[in-house]
């Protein structure tokens, strides 16, 4: 059975495990819906199961592990609205299950280590978006994790790390250089030597992008710094700075948005949010409340929160885009 649909949009979420992709899939479903967005998440592509990775003495970040093939050929078909049957790769047994049935929706979203590393499969994304952690802030999150919820030692934890690092650094880092938009998380220049949980984050968006036009703050293509706390914003010590300006990121031209420091009083993004401009709101106030629906989630009361908000209005923007294009397109003929 083929679905009805005017245009299927694909949109690819990269990052390494532990990054942040779950929550941020979460908050795409504010914008598109449930019912409208399928999540697909590329470990089904896994060509070999756990076992068969012990014995090729490879890890699944490693293309050897992969069916890209496959990957493309069924992303395509979903794209052209035809249903296809993908495989299942079950994470608590570590094998692959029988497939399951997928039919074409609205909004595709393929999420995992290698949305964009192979080349046939980035040409079918319509928007990209990876999310960027530094090593030192992966190393606490995943001690903070692994120590307090799972038993692990410290040194348990950096075996850990350092035995998917060359993996990682070789075919999963290098992948951000095709994602329109970068989420960097990084450690805070707000205190020295911090070890709290104070988070920078940058927003790294590319220029010259069909149907995706950068946000910015303030005035477009200036240079700016902000402290906004004070009188309107809530902030306690180290208090928030902002900031926007052109750069250049793999040679290619962007804009960066950066926040670092946390909010007190989420209700008064509000303030934040009238300074921006582009960020793809349908009314004023619109990115403060999806924001405040989930006040729970990872990063809402700092700039990772605020960002795959701000990333999840321009993914909606783009995919209103391309349909209405689709549909003008249409009625052409």
């Amino acid at each position: 059975m083929t679905t009805q649909l005017d245009r299927v949009v694909v949109i690819g979420v990269a990052g390494d495990s532990g990054c942040g992709k779950s929550t941020f899939l979460r908050r795409l479903v504010d914008l598109f819906g449930e019912e409208f967005m399928t999540v697909i998440c590329l470990d089904d592509y896994h060509s070999l199961d756990r076992k068969g990775r012990k014995a090729a003495g490879v890890t699944a970040l490693d293309p050897k592990a992969n069916n890209f093939d496959l990957m493309y050929e069924q992303i395509k078909a979903l794209k052209e609205r035809k249903a296809v049957d993908k495989p299942i790769y079950n994470h608590e047994t570590g094998e692959i299950d029988p497939p399951e049935r997928v039919e074409p929706n609205k909004v595709i979203v393929i999420e995992g280590l290698h949305p964009f590393y192979d080349a046939r499969v980035r040409e079918l994304v319509d928007f990209g978006v990876y999310l960027d952690i530094s090593e030192e802030v992966k190393i606490n999150w995943k001690i903070q994790r692994d120590m307090a919820e799972r038993g692990h030692t410290y040194e348990d934890v950096l075996a850990s790390i350092n035995a998917r690092k060359p993996d990682f650094e070789a075919y999963i880092d290098p992948q951000k250089q095709y994602a329109d938009v970068v989420i960097q998380i990084l450690s805070t220049q707000l205190i020295k030597d911090d070890e709290s949980r104070i988070l920078r984050v940058r927003l790294v968006q590319k220029e010259g992008i069909e149907g995706f036009q950068p946000a910015y703050l303030f005035d477009e293509g200036s240079t700016i710094d902000w402290r906004p706390c004070g009188r309107k914003l809530t902030c306690a010590y180290p208090g928030l700075k902002m900031f926007y300006g052109p750069d250049s990121y793999y040679g290619q031209e962007v804009s960066v948005l950066e926040i670092d420091g946390q909010f007190d009083n989420l209700e008064e993004m509000i303030y934040i949010e009238s300074h921006l401009s582009k960020i793809g709101t349908k009314y004023y106030g619109e990115m403060t409340e999806l924001l405040l629906k989930h006040k729970d989630y990872p990063g809402s009361n700092n700039g990772s929160g605020l960002f795959q908000v701000l990333v999840g209005l321009k993914m909606r923007e783009t995919y209103e885009l391309l349909v209405s294009g689709e549909n003008k397109v249409t009625a052409q003929v």
